[in-house]
């Protein structure tokens, strides 16, 4: 099974950069950063006015371009069955 990896970017330098999804659900996505004994979990929940996603880690805020609508149908999409689709 491979991880599922979404972009998201520092607003403090404008860089993105690739984090892996720890768990995604609409009211909140955890994300980890770093690879190994350098790793940290940061919680991302959505903003106020419903653009995007936000949280902080090591007192940097992270920000996640997508609005809930947009997650639901990705959370949609990956846990659909295709084996109990029927053919017509």
């Amino acid at each position: 099974m491979q991880n599922e990896t979404i972009t998201v970017n520092v607003t403090e330098t404008g860089q993105d950069m690739e984090v892996v999804v720890f768990s995604k659900h609409v009211n909140k996505i955890e994300v980890v950063l770093g690879e190994g004994v350098h790793s940290v979990k940061c919680e991302l929940l959505p903003t106020v006015n419903g653009v995007g996603y936000a949280g902080s880690v090591m007192g940097r805020e992270i920000v996640y371009l997508r609005t809930p609508e947009q997650v639901q149908d990705d959370i949609d999409v990956a846990e659909h069955d295709y084996r109990d689709s029927r053919r017509r």
